[in-house]
């Protein structure tokens, strides 16, 4: 016997191009990050551009881990592409002008993208989702970030889903019913998996340096690369931790088949590991799939600083590019090019600073080489003139390098740059000091 859930469901089952068809002339599209945006309903709204029956399209999405259509440049004359993360695909291309990029908090995206874009039609919502349960329920699976909330807004006109079989089910508070849908369609397509990356020297010595200062129940957040990887495999030794964290990634399923990661200890969702979008290998997808330890929920509630600082002992360990001697961070730009995002870094520091006992981490190697073989500091006097400030000095804690753990929160201009001299690379103290006192920091 077919459910009227069922009945629904094929009453609202299109091509994609069907779906695309509803895009009118104008309209402004929301998407997830990542493996939450919709390949073959977006693929059809690109075709439509390209033959010229549709115009000022606003595409809003980010961390492009693959190609889409949608992504044309030959097409961009007649739509904008806003990445609120600027992913691999599309890195390039902001640089050049031939995409956008919309600077803010992952925690204030939803209702940025929902109230406060003036001159964008809120119209349409769009996700991956899940196959439906019987109950008529779609789970946005790896990504809760941006469109649930972005729905639940009230302010768009029309939802279109897309699902995706290899989509996990999760749990949390991120589910659409078929009752409110628009319109779906079907395409099951492989999720894009993140390359594994390889902890080095330096990674190594910066993993130590703050696991050591990790206590036993602590609730952590941690991102992918290799100093990340290497703060996990030092906590290998720690008990009861939990996990509350923007990203869920393949080094919190290593410590919690480690026994590492529990949630007992945690005193806000205890027992249950918080996220609101997990990208990674399959072992990843297949970890989140119908597990009841993890919840997913939207980004403005992961990233809210007073939710975050709710867990106790919180620590938030992110990746910053360059610092200079007041301590504040870039870390989205290499000079004036945009090279990532603001992300949910922010998010976090002040939410571990709202946490008792909580602690947050950036942290950078001390130098980089250049494509001509020359070494240069990422400790600097100033910023490099363009460098976006991510972070602002005032919330800074802690910055760590291969050389140590430079503690400024709350301190004086003094302390803060002999502290960061102290971690930068000998071969730049000298001279960090000397243009120290010319600022009469020192």
């Amino acid at each position: 016997m077919v459910s009227k859930y069922e009945e629904l469901y094929r009453q609202k089952l299109r091509s994609a191009d069907d779906c695309a068809r509803l895009v009118q002339d104008g309209d402004g599209i929301t998407a997830p990050l990542g493996n939450g945006q919709p390949e073959a309903f977006m693929n059809a709204v690109a075709k439509r551009v390209r033959a010229n029956e549709l115009k000022d399209i606003f595409y809003t999405a980010g961390i492009d881990a693959k190609w889409l259509d949608i992504l044309s440049p030959d097409i961009q004359d007649r739509m904008t592409l806003n990445s609120s993360f600027v992913g691999v695909a599309v890195r390039q291309g902001v640089h050049n002008g031939i995409y956008s990029y919309m600077s803010n908090r992952l925690g204030q995206a939803v209702r940025i993208t929902t109230e406060l874009i003036p001159y964008v039609n809120k119209s349409i919502v769009t996700a991956v989702v899940s196959p439906m349960d019987e109950h008529g329920f779609f789970s946005s699976g790896s990504h809760a970030d941006l469109s649930w909330g972005a729905w639940r807004s009230g302010n768009f006109r029309d939802l279109i889903l897309e699902v995706n079989e290899n989509m996990p089910t999760t749990y949390g508070n991120h589910h659409y019913h078929i009752s409110e849908v628009t319109a779906l369609t079907e395409h099951n397509t492989p999720l894009v998996e993140l390359p594994h990356i390889p902890v080095n020297k330096d990674d190594e010595i910066i993993g130590q340096l703050i696991a050591d200062r990790v206590p036993n129940g602590a609730c952590i957040q941690i991102g992918i690369g290799g100093v990340p990887n290497a703060v996990a495999k030092y906590l290998s030794n720690k008990k009861n931790l939990g996990v509350h964290s923007e990203m869920i990634t393949d080094s919190m399923v290593d410590l919690y088949e480690a026994g590492v990661i529990t949630c007992a200890k945690k005193n806000f969702h205890k027992n249950t590991m918080i996220g609101s979008f997990a990208m990674g290998s399959k072992k990843l997808y297949d970890f989140i799939d119908r597990n009841p330890f993890v919840e997913m929920y939207s980004a403005d509630y992961v990233n809210d600083p007073y939710i975050i600082g709710k867990n106790d002992n919180l620590i938030s360990v992110n990746a910053t590019l360059e610092v200079d001697l007041t301590g504040q961070c870039c870390s989205e730009s290499i000079g004036y090019k945009q090279y990532s995002a603001v992300g949910g870094q922010l998010d976090f520091i002040q939410g571990a600073w709202r946490s008792k006992g909580g602690q947050s981490y950036l942290t950078l190697y001390s130098t980089f080489t250049d494509k001509d073989g020359k070494m240069h500091s990422r400790i600097n006097p100033i910023l490099t003139p363009g460098a976006v400030v991510t972070t602002p000095r005032s919330e800074v804690d802690n910055i760590v390098t291969e050389y140590g753990i430079a503690s400024i929160k709350g301190c004086d201009m003094s302390y803060r740059a002999k502290a960061l001299i102290a971690i930068a690379h000998p071969d730049f103290r000298d001279q960090l000091t000397f243009e120290a006192k010319k600022m009469h920091l020192l």
